[in-house]
């Protein structure tokens, strides 16, 4: 397909949001961005059984986590610069193919080494989906704009983390945890047809990087040195820390500490997952009557009070047990919470960077899902009966958000 999308203008007046992307391309875009959480979501149900069929610790079963995260953020930092040379549609492709094949190496892992390879191969071929995403609607959209294309398509991803851990759930019982990365398969293969099908060259040839592998390290370090960049990519991935602790704990949290099944506990996150889906949907609509900078500020209030709520659940009930109700409060504010976040901190990074938005893209996913790698095992820590692990980091992450937030709204005050 060699038609195009209009290139970007100049931001329109506050008072006007235009259309950003075509509701056609943004369905394919959302599900190939969607590879993250639904090749993670889909599979939390399982870990207990992965950890029981192969005789490992909870921590080594994390590392299934861990190696996908740290593949997902390496595969950006490649095709992300990449995408800014070559153009955004075939690496979305290859990517989506890629990522099918890897999810068959995992259903047919015989060993958890095995099973760690595959997750790094689907890993790295998911990471186009994500990052060139995010590279399209600044490719396309403009002004205010942007935020809006970000608040909807991270509305429409959502929905993955919804529906993942219910599709997880209903298929563990079946087929183990080898029917989970079937499916996976299955959903790439679909993600590939809707890409060939309805996303075309977002990238004009005229508008393409030129220069070798300095050149890109150029733009790349060029990117990661600007002041505004840091501090709004700081609040996006620093949050998304928080919300992969939660991730990364829940299945032990929800089945070992407050005794549910693993179907019980697809419909818990599920339940928790909607908290997420509702701030996007809610987000999409806010975009132009109340600036970024502020709803984000009320997102971080927000999930400051969530930790809060959490920390005194936890200190106040006995050693190794939580109640499923407070648990569950505390969890949906901080959805609720994250929700409200991370669109806003996402297009306000990614309007920082155009002209470079590949490399832009890049650094932004490889730093949220560099620190995802680290969270996982970290949360295990202490074994699968004690939430003081994911507490702790959900607390440093909280930190360095308020941190980079006070920054950003200090430079916005001075701007307007």
């Amino acid at each position: 397909m060699k038609s195009t999308l209009p290139r970007a203008q100049a931001p329109d007046p506050p008072s006007t949001l235009p259309g950003t992307v075509p509701a056609a391309v943004l369905l394919p875009l959302a599900l190939a961005g969607a590879i993250g959480p639904f090749a993670t979501d889909t599979y939390l149900p399982a870990l207990p059984l992965i950890v029981g069929e192969f005789g490992v610790s909870a921590s080594v079963a994390q590392l299934t986590l861990t190696a996908f995260m740290v593949s997902l953020a390496a595969g950006q930092l490649v095709i992300g610069p990449l995408s800014d040379r070559v153009g955004r549609r075939t690496l979305l492709i290859l990517g989506s193919v890629g990522t099918a094949v890897a999810a068959v190496v995992c259903a047919l892992a015989p060993s958890i080494w095995v099973l760690v390879l595959g997750r790094v191969a689907q890993g790295f071929f998911g990471a186009a989906g994500i990052v060139l995403s995010k590279a399209v609607v600044v490719d396309v959209g403009r002004g205010a704009g942007v935020a809006k294309a970000f608040a909807t398509l991270m509305a429409l991803q959502s929905v993955a983390p919804v529906i993942a851990p219910l599709v997880g759930g209903a298929v563990v019982p079946f087929g183990g945890w080898r029917g989970v990365f079937w499916l996976l398969a299955g959903l790439s293969v679909v993600t590939a047809i809707g890409v060939v099908a309805a996303v075309p060259e977002t990238l004009h040839p005229g508008d393409r990087r030129t220069g070798g592998v300095m050149s890109t390290l150029g733009d790349m370090r060029f990117v990661a040195t600007s002041g505004p960049f840091v501090a709004r990519v700081s609040v996006f991935v620093f949050t998304f820390g928080v919300l992969f602790a939660y991730i990364s704990a829940s299945p032990f949290i929800y089945q070992d500490m407050v005794g549910l099944s693993p179907t019980a506990y697809s419909v818990a996150f599920t339940v928790n997952a909607l908290g997420i889906l509702a701030s996007n949907l809610a987000g999409a609509r806010l975009v132009g009557r109340f600036a970024p900078e502020r709803i984000l500020a009320t997102g971080v209030v927000g999930m400051l009070t969530a930790i809060a709520v959490l920390v005194v659940v936890v200190a106040l009930s006995p050693a190794g047990t939580l109640g499923l109700a407070p648990v569950t409060v505390g969890f949906i504010l901080l959805t609720l919470s994250i929700g409200a976040i991370l669109p806003n901190a996402a297009a306000l990074s990614m309007q920082a960077t155009r002209g470079h938005s590949g490399s832009g893209s890049a650094l932004l996913g490889a730093a949220q899902f560099s620190l995802a790698a680290l969270v996982a095992p970290l949360t295990g820590f202490s074994g699968p009966h004690s939430a003081l692990p994911m507490l702790a980091v959900m607390g440093a992450c909280a930190l360095v958000v308020v941190v980079a937030l006070t920054a950003v709204l200090r430079r916005s005050a001075r701007a307007g």
